[in-house]
């Protein structure tokens, strides 16, 4: 299955204020997430975001504030998104990048594919505080059948075509 632009959504969880700078390789995780987000919104792919217990963990961080559609923020107490209820509608295919690879983007990954979604986690964009919980988490995505990919997987999965002016714009400001 491949990555589709006009059946998907972007799902952007939990990159907050005081959880960030505790994830390894933060900087690029959040470089990784900001090209995504902007790539979404060129392709006119729609855009979902979630805060866990803002709180503690602060919200969402600002550069990433600055680039995400008006409103598309909710806040949570459940690690999943599903469980807290958040999703809104309901999509087939659901990409995903965010924090922590091994609790909520884990736990919302499996119970969207256990709902029947084809989930797509991308690899460069998701990130734990210790490099082995990302990779324990990314195998057991996997084994639950979540398709790992990366992040110019779903740039070229959703352009599927070359010569075509969008491609010419995307290839210009995101792929080079």
């Amino acid at each position: 299955m491949l990555i589709d632009a006009h059946r998907c959504r972007l799902l952007v969880i939990d990159v907050q204020t005081r959880l960030l700078p505790a994830i390894a390789d933060s900087q690029s995780v959040l470089d990784q997430i900001l090209w995504l987000v902007r790539l979404a919104k060129r392709l006119g792919v729609p855009i979902s975001a979630s805060e866990q217990y803002p709180q503690g963990l602060g919200t969402t961080h600002a550069d990433l504030l600055k680039e995400l559609p008006d409103n598309c923020v909710s806040e949570k107490i459940h690690f999943s998104c599903v469980a807290a209820g958040i999703l809104g509608q309901a999509n087939e295919q659901w990409v995903i990048c965010g924090i922590e690879s091994h609790v909520c983007v884990l736990q919302t990954a499996i119970e969207l594919k256990g709902a029947g979604h084809e989930v797509f986690v991308v690899e460069s964009g998701v990130g734990s505080r210790r490099h082995a919980d990302k990779v324990t988490a990314l195998e057991r995505m996997r084994q639950a059948g979540i398709e790992i990919v990366s992040a110019e997987m779903f740039a070229f999965e959703c352009l599927r075509t070359a010569g075509t002016p969008l491609f010419r714009e995307i290839s210009r400001e995101f792929l080079r």
